[in-house]
């Protein structure tokens, strides 16, 4: 596995350079945005750690012209900002997984592999999803309600797109979680319900059948069913 460092503190990508490759992973690292971008559009690598407070540009803006330039290497931003408007934001701009600063080496790792395995639970599903009036096109990344187009970040396309795979099924956060954002935990709870949020008041505000359901104690479905 071929993982790039992009972060310019050299005390903190020698840790992370030489625990990885302790591990048996082959690491590239890249002190500033500018050496980290044209690497990462050049090589293919299975993954990217990216630090957002670079020296020469926005880790955000890095994340978001990976995602323009159609390259879809899972991303795990590590930042001093623990905020959840700051990884709300990441999120936003395409990073797949938020670590904040100071951090274990063990928790890395772990985050890594999260990232790294193989999630074919929901990749098998049609091409083109639909509950009710609601068509989810994977391959255009198209959402409509009706004949309304529906313009979604990318985040909340994948969620949704893993509750469409699913229609009528109650979905757990731990689902969620691991599907969506990679994890096994539930430190990012109140993150599914921020996005849950966004998403009903695009997909069901101004609709009378609100397909976006809360399972109580457990988690969410997607349904054209009355709630019981």
């Amino acid at each position: 596995m071929h993982i790039l460092v992009i972060e310019d503190d050299e005390r903190i990508t020698r840790f992370i350079g030489r625990g990885l490759e302790a591990e048996g992973y082959r690491v590239d690292l890249a002190h500033d945005g500018q050496e980290g971008l044209q690497r990462g559009i050049e090589i293919d690598y299975d993954l990217i750690i990216l630090d957002l407070m670079l020296p020469d540009t926005s880790g955000y803006e890095i994340c978001r012209t990976f995602r323009r330039k159609h390259i879809h290497t899972p991303i795990l931003v590590l930042t001093a900002k623990d905020g959840l408007k700051d990884k709300l934001s990441g999120f936003d701009h395409g990073a797949d997984d938020y670590l904040t600063k100071p951090f274990a080496f063990e928790e890395l790792l772990a985050r890594i592999k999260a990232l790294l395995r193989r999630r074919p639970t929901y990749e098998e599903a049609p091409a083109v999803l639909q509950v009710a009036d609601l068509t989810l096109d994977r391959t255009s990344r198209e959402v409509h309600r009706g004949t309304k187009t529906i313009a979604l970040t990318r985040k909340e396309f994948e969620l949704l797109e893993y509750l469409m795979a699913h229609p009528n099924k109650a979905l757990s956060r731990t689902s969620i979680l691991d599907q969506v954002w990679g994890y096994h935990h539930d430190t990012m709870t109140n993150t599914i319900d921020v996005y849950i949020g966004y998403l009903r008041k695009k997909i069901d505000g101004g609709s009378n059948t609100k397909l976006i359901q809360t399972v109580r104690d457990f988690g969410y479905k997607i349904s054209d069913a009355r709630p019981s």
